[in-house]
């Protein structure tokens, strides 16, 4: 994994492999360098005829980036192998641990975890990697980066046909199902109410395209007993918290006959919208969703219809 550290100044990007000549291990932890640097300085890293790397100081800056490759365990704490963040702690063995762990011994020699490791709070504070996620191009520490990953808004997204391989972020999969797949696609205006026929013996299969954002919602749902049920998918990574998005459904039955008074059978649903990757695996029974009693279906057999009201508001704080 190729990774970047850096101290706070002015930015001069370099990248080089740091490694030992003598050796085919893994390199090691080529940043350290950074952590005595005299304020005022940069490290530069030049690469010479037969050398695999020179640093030298720069007297104009005060501030370093440099790229390099590693082996990512040295960023791990040692027993629970999770990614090392401040406050990290070592034993008299000179073996690290994060904070969580503090309590155990230490795997290798038995000793205690009692006292903190500054050098290393500041390589892992420092040490950023960049999100494989195509179009992102963030750079994110390495501890946060499953954090990152999980909530980035170029995370990709699976097909929901089955058998289909496809993945790629939202826009890309909401062209893949249009165009491979010919999925129906309805516009929705936030706020506004949308009037809809969705299928009620089959998985319902449509998209609700968010017109001020671009936002695709899946509907999902399908025959639940005798009658059927409805909700909607965000299509984004799970743990995207902004903006937030809530549906609110109603389906009715048929209008009374002429002779008769009284409205129609009416029932409705609010609910929070969930957000998945994978937005065609989520079944309906593990959402928030609308049961439709038999009454309010249209038609008979493999072509009743659920008859709907479908309004989507957008939260942003």
């Amino acid at each position: 994994m190729q990774v970047a550290a850096g101290c706070k100044g002015s930015p001069v990007a370099t990248e080089t492999e740091m490694g030992d000549p003598q050796s085919a291990e893994e390199p090691r932890l080529a940043a350290e360098p950074l952590l005595h640097a005299p304020m005022k300085q940069e490290i530069a890293v030049h690469q010479a005829a037969g050398d695999s790397g020179a640093v030298v100081a720069a007297d104009h800056g005060s501030r370093m980036e440099i790229a390099v490759k590693m082996d990512v365990t040295l960023l791990h704490c040692a027993l629970c192998f999770s990614p090392l963040k401040p406050p990290v702690f070592q034993c008299k063995g000179g073996h690290v641990a994060c904070g969580r762990c503090v309590a155990e011994p230490c795997a290798e020699c038995g000793g205690a975890f009692d006292a903190r490791n500054a050098a290393m709070d500041a390589v892992v504070s420092s040490t950023t990697v960049d999100c494989d996620h195509a179009g992102c191009g963030r750079y994110v520490t390495y501890h946060d980066l499953a954090g990152h990953r999980g909530e980035c808004p170029h995370a990709p997204c699976a097909c929901t046909a089955p058998g289909c391989a496809f993945a790629g972020p939202a826009p890309a999969l909401l062209g893949h199902l249009t165009t491979l797949h010919s999925m129906p696609v309805h516009r929705v205006q936030y706020g506004k109410v949308l009037v809809l026929q969705v299928p009620a013996s089959q998985e319902p299969r449509g998209l609700l395209l968010g017109d001020e954002d671009g936002r695709a919602f899946l509907i999902v749902g399908g025959a639940l007993g005798p009658g059927a049920a409805v909700s909607a998918v965000c299509v984004r990574a799970e743990a995207m918290v902004w903006p937030r998005y809530t549906l609110k459904v109603w389906a009715s039955g048929p209008a009374p006959a002429p002779n008769r008074k009284g409205k129609a059978d009416t029932v409705m649903a609010e609910i929070e919208v969930t957000s998945s990757t994978a937005p065609g695996a989520v079944a309906v029974e593990e959402l928030a969703y609308l049961a439709v009693p038999p009454k309010l279906l249209v038609g008979a057999g493999a072509s009743r219809r659920m008859s709907l009201k479908i309004r989507i508001d957008k939260f942003t704080s």
